[in-house]
């Protein structure tokens, strides 16, 4: 870890400053991300292989169809709630690095580099890993109808998936938006096929549990704690709502577009999820909703007949967009972390010609690679949910502070205070109810989190490092820089003032002559 060079942390520039900087000749990450694509990252990141394989977890805490019903409902407007949140600051701190960015502006660099410490150890390796053994294991169940498929051939196949992707996204913005663009579609299409199927059971008069009488008839006696249970089992099936906010520099106007990709995405899924559901039990009993492994090739196997084996294929390309989705967004965090002098600064460098972040890439498929070697990043994933679901309601609650702290800064969309104050409220009773029910796993996703404390001191506070450790990291930068061919963006010193002059010093002499030579991508 390393003192790159930084950006201005304090949130006093105003949004418009931060859009009106002139375009230099050097390289700069390109705006590639339209509309289409950025309602894509946003869909494709939320829905992921969950939805069609174990959407039980409400179900089975909720203990009727009806009440799981009304809990899809209300997370989907609790996390519409969370995303018109996150829109005002994506367009008043107009960084990419999503909630990261907005903590380390708001409440200063321990706390940014508390969320980033934790996205890196864990967050996004260990998801990036299990979305990919799940492609892995549904392109191969064909193969082994018998058995399981074998652990090495999943965990090789995940890896084949990781480096295929990877590689799509460190050759163009253009193709991982694209590839982006097309998996989300087939996904909506797989799911569209589900709701459709549903509407002709309903016609057909297969709707005993969506009956009002029936709905609500409990397979379990109700009890306040499930309930709570499956709140928190909805919450973390909208998971990757925020996402957009972590490539906000790369959007076309995103003044514009981040608002409306929000205000587009959330509902669709919220519409998705809810009809899906109401499909399933127009099929299924909720005791064999509960007892499928997989509810939507169980679903197929039932009403599609011989093309029953649509379901397997599209959750497998539902997986398949979901990495590519991680990996491209998790990357530009990495890349704003290291911007800001939270990581190696060679993270925070692009690619000369193809303008991408090709170190913050290959780091990010490094670190889900050595995830997808040990056989415990399951429960890392139990104890570190508790910490990121933490964090979005630190992120909201700074929208208050910032609101009290900089009254006059420029804000595009500027929203009612009720409603963070709303999305808190619904944050901290989960919040709570997870300390009481699980303290144990939550008081390790703590200690997970606080072992960057003396790493942010070491690393980043402390300054005069030896002059030795010094070189040796800028040796090892300068041999980052000449294997991947990147420099640090034109726009990262852009700025003008001492921030501008303090980067062009920590820019390496290879920085300054391919940002002389190489124009603009």
């Amino acid at each position: 870890m390393t003192d790159g060079p930084r950006q201005r942390s304090s949130t006093t520039g105003s949004a418009k400053d931060a859009a009106g900087e002139k375009e230099s000749g050097g390289v700069a990450l390109k705006k590639e991300i339209g509309l289409v694509s950025a309602c894509g990252i946003i869909v494709g990141n939320i829905i992921g292989s969950g939805i069609f394989v174990s959407p039980k977890g409400v179900l089975e805490n909720a203990s009727s169809v009806g009440v799981a019903l009304i809990v899809w409902i209300i997370t989907g407007l609790i996390t519409a709630i969370g995303a018109l949140c996150y829109a005002e600051l994506g367009v008043t701190i107009p960084k990419s690095g999503g909630d990261y960015s907005y903590v380390k502006d708001i409440f200063g660099g321990l706390a940014g580099f508390l969320r980033l410490w934790i996205a890196v150890l864990v967050i996004y390796p260990t998801n990036q890993a299990v979305i990919a053994l799940t492609f892995s294991n549904y392109v191969l169940q064909p193969l082994f109808p018998t058995c399981f498929p074998p652990e090495s051939g999943l965990r090789i196949l995940a890896a084949i998936c990781l480096l295929l992707l990877t590689w799509i996204n460190c050759a163009s913005v253009r193709w991982a938006t694209r590839v982006q663009d097309i998996f989300t579609a087939g996904k909506l299409l797989a799911l569209a096929l589900i709701i459709i199927m549903g509407i002709v059971q309903i016609c057909k008069g297969n709707y005993y549990w969506l009956e009002p009488s029936n709905a609500f008839e409990p397979f379990q006696d109700y009890d306040v704690g499930l309930i709570a249970l499956a709140f928190l089992q909805g919450s973390f099936a909208y998971g990757g709502w925020n996402f957009l906010n972590y490539v906000t520099e790369e959007l076309v106007d995103p003044y514009v577009n981040l608002p409306r990709a929000i205000y587009i995405s959330i509902p669709l899924v919220t519409f998705v999820y809810v009809f899906a559901n109401i499909a399933y039990v127009t099929a299924m009993s909720p005791q064999e909703l509960l007892a499928s492994n997989a509810v939507a090739v169980t679903f197929g196997e039932k009403l599609l007949g011989v093309m029953a084996w649509i379901m397997p294929i599209s959750v497998a390309l539902s997986t398949f967009g979901g990495v590519n989705g991680s990996l491209f967004t998790s990357s530009r965090l990495f890349f704003a972390g290291a911007r800001e002098g939270h990581l190696p600064s060679l993270l925070a460098m692009i690619h000369v010609k193809r303008c991408t972040p090709i170190p913050a890439l290959l780091f990010t498929c490094l670190s889900t690679l050595l995830m997808l070697c040990t056989s415990d990043m399951y429960t890392l994933i139990n104890y570190v949910g508790f910490i990121n679901y933490l964090f979005y309601g630190v992120t909201v609650a700074g929208q208050i502070v910032l609101r009290i702290k900089e009254p006059d800064m420029y804000r595009p969309i500027r929203i009612s205070l009720i409603w963070p104050v709303i999305y808190l409220i619904f944050w901290a009773f989960l919040l709570i109810f997870s300390l009481y029910s699980e303290p144990v796993v939550c008081g390790i996703g703590l200690a997970i989190m606080l072992t960057g404390v003396p790493v942010y001191y070491l690393g980043v506070y402390w300054d005069n490092k030896p002059k030795c450790f010094d070189a040796f990291v800028d040796k090892m930068t300068y041999l980052g820089q000449k294997l991947c061919v990147v420099v640090y963006p034109a726009e990262t010193g852009s700025g003008g003032g001492e921030e501008g002059e303090e980067m062009k010093e920590a820019m390496s002499p290879l920085s300054k002559e391919d940002n002389h030579k190489s124009g603009d991508c």
